[in-house]
């Protein structure tokens, strides 16, 4: 439903998209990854039609973007990361708008109005305008602009950034919903356990390429490693293998087993009187954040507070 091949995009001397291949098929969420200034909003950008390549082809349906930008994007929706919603407009009359620029006409485009609205908690907001809404409804209205045509290709760009928790947990729901009915989708975000619970693929894009992508559980199989922490107290033992390392009241290990409980029972067993002195243990088992680590070597930005306002 979506192809990339040869992607690129400079900006003076810098190389900010260099030779992105991506293809999202029918059904599929694909989140990509990356830390700010990788590239995915000139990449989401560029394949959505608004921004133009300096290389490359961009198909969405089987139709090159820069070709016929008008047809290709009768077949997309976009909700970048700033709000696109008219404040002075009522919530109806906004999804109502973009459902009359899709082509959706009369009791058709009115039912569907009310459908996203009810998928999205605002059906109780309908005639209220938008300027009135809070940060969450409004992120819910501005998703609900960007699906109300069903479109074959969703670009969701940070779509729950300053949503509250009823408010992500919606525009969850409505990704889920769009993906079983054969929306292809691309998911930008810094919050990996979205990822997580869409089930989604994932694409890491890291200085202007794609330098790993599958399903989580490939990604965490191939790059993830389990990190352990003993805590003792006083002054930690020696370590008693290679495997571990003293350091001050902790010592600590990096296994590449997705499963370190043996281990732990192992170095336990092995400090003898010292693991009496033993105060905890921080255990991280290996996870796509953890992956991501491995493959960028940084944590994606805001993932460390991922909190939500409310």
């Amino acid at each position: 439903m979506l192809e990339i091949t040869g992607l690129e995009k400079r900006y003076g001397d810098k190389g900010v998209l260099r030779g992105v291949d991506l293809t999202v098929l029918p059904g599929q969420v694909l989140g990509l990854l990356g830390a700010n200034g990788a590239g995915k909003t000139t990449l989401v950008s560029i394949a959505a039609g608004l921004r133009s390549a300096d290389g490359g082809t961009v198909k969405v349906a089987g139709i090159d973007v820069a070709r016929h930008p008008g047809q290709a994007q009768t077949h997309m929706g976009i909700a970048p990361q700033e709000l696109g919603i008219y404040p002075t407009l009522t919530v109806a009359a906004n999804i109502s708008l973009f459902a009359q620029l899709a082509g959706l006409k009369g009791q058709a485009a009115q039912a569907r109005v009310e459908e996203v609205a009810h998928l999205l908690g605002l059906h109780d907001r309908l005639g209220t305008k938008a300027e009135v809404l809070s940060g969450g409804q409004k992120r819910r209205l501005h998703t609900g602009m960007a699906i109300v045509h069903r479109p074959d290709v969703l670009f969701l760009d940070e779509p729950t950034v300053g949503a509250d928790v009823q408010s992500r947990t919606g525009i969850l729901e409505v990704v889920r919903e769009l993906a079983a009915s054969g929306s292809a989708i691309v998911y930008t975000t810094h919050y990996l356990t979205e990822l997580e619970q869409l089930g989604a693929d994932i694409a890491v894009l890291h200085e202007g390429r794609i330098v790993a992508g599958g399903t989580i559980d490939e990604l965490v199989q191939r790059y993830a490693t389990s990190s352990v922490l003993l805590r003792f107290e006083g002054e930690a033992p020696a370590a008693p293998s290679p495997a571990w390392q003293s350091e001050g009241q902790t010592l600590v290990s990096t296994l590449a087993a997705a499963n370190p409980g043996p281990a732990i029972a192992q170095v336990l067993a092995e400090l003898g009187p010292d693991a009496n002195r033993l105060n905890g243990i921080d255990l991280q088992r290996a996870s796509l954040e953890s992956a991501y680590v491995a493959i960028t070597g940084g944590f994606p930005q805001k993932e460390a507070l991922d909190v939500v306002a409310a």
